[in-house]
């Protein structure tokens, strides 16, 4: 551990010198090479869209500024990445919202079950004065909040049919590392597993776990869809990617550079939202011809219900409570 450390405050060290070099080596003007970090492989619509971004940059810089993506979890899982973003080793970084609720609980909100109406309702709020007040919010642990991306909807898929609550019963179901994701699995009476992205085809094929729950493209990209061949349509979260900035580089930049940054990321955002749903419809597709079987005609509402003891709890708790309501009501 104690290595392990000394080496992130060397890297660290080494990257602020070449900061330096880089400003005076120059003409006057900052430049740098940003590192970005995705656990999703290279053609992922995230990882494309941290690549339009840099292209953007590149153009609106002059080439001073660049990204360089580092995906396929090169640099670590999700939560090895949160904390080298903290730490200024790691620049950019693309985060599910539901295991940065473990350092940031006030994100919690975005991943109550069944609590955004559709896609298009999400889109309307991570738009509008509710989402730039979450990125906000990103500030007091080491972020700055850069733009929302799209994660569709997680839904369940299993080894074994489910077509009711009942059936859901004892299953090991694998999810991310969050106290919400848990509650939500145990309130459907399955058990939940907390296992890192990476192991979960194996802990499927092995029978470890019963099944998982994700989005469209995320089953089939990781073959998981091979291995779990029902897909139910529960639709339960819609929690955001979040594409986030460390407060290490952010401060090293000048007003007009944040402001590019921002703009960028947010432009990458739209880019992204488009390759997304083409993502989602291309992997249903080929888990369908690949014999995968979707189950829509489950009985849906007894799900619902079982999440209302998260609901009335989430909906006290100080830091998700307002942004609960304000979700709730936008149109």
């Amino acid at each position: 551990m104690g290595l392990t450390m000394t080496l992130r405050k060397l890297l660290i060290r080494f990257r602020l010198l070449g900061v330096a070099l880089a400003w005076s080596a120059g003409s006057g003007a900052y430049a740098r090479e940003f590192r970005a970090a995705d656990n999703q492989v290279a053609d992922y619509p995230t990882v494309q869209a941290i690549e339009y971004m840099n292209k953007l940059l590149i153009e609106r810089t002059g080439g001073r500024h660049s990204v360089k993506v580092f995906h396929s979890a090169q640099l670590g899982e999700e939560n090895e990445t949160i904390a080298q973003t903290r730490s200024g080793a790691i620049d950019i970084n693309r985060i599910n919202a539901a295991p940065l609720t473990q350092l940031v609980p006030d994100l919690g909100a975005l991943t109550i079950p069944f609590l955004f109406k559709s896609i298009s309702h999400q889109h309307r709020v991570l738009d509008g004065q509710v989402g730039d007040e979450i990125l906000a919010r990103l500030e007091s642990y080491g972020f700055v909040g850069l733009a929302f991306y799209d994660s569709g909807a997680r839904s369940l898929y299993t080894t074994t049919p489910v077509r009711n609550l009942a059936d859901m019963k004892n299953l090991r179901i694998r999810v991310q590392q969050s106290e919400l994701a848990e509650k939500m699995v145990r309130a459907m009476g399955a058990i939940p597993i907390v296992i890192s992205y990476g192991q979960v085809l194996t802990s499927l094929t092995s029978k470890l776990v019963n099944g998982a729950e994700n989005n469209w493209p995320s089953y089939v990209t990781t073959n998981h869809f091979k291995a779990a061949k029902y897909y139910i349509l529960t639709e339960h979260t819609m929690a955001p990617e979040i594409l986030v900035m460390s407060k290490h580089a952010w401060v090293s930049l000048d007003e007009a550079d944040r402001r590019t940054f921002k703009t960028a990321a947010k432009d990458s955002a739209m880019y992204m939202r488009t390759q997304w749903q083409a993502w989602e419809e291309r992997s249903r597709q080929q888990a369908i011809s690949e014999g995968s079987t979707v189950v829509s005609d489950f009985e849906r509402q007894p799900f619902v219900d079982a999440m209302a003891s998260i609901h009335t709890e989430a909906e006290t708790d100080p830091r998700m409570g307002r942004l609960i309501k304000l979700i709730r009501e936008a149109p």
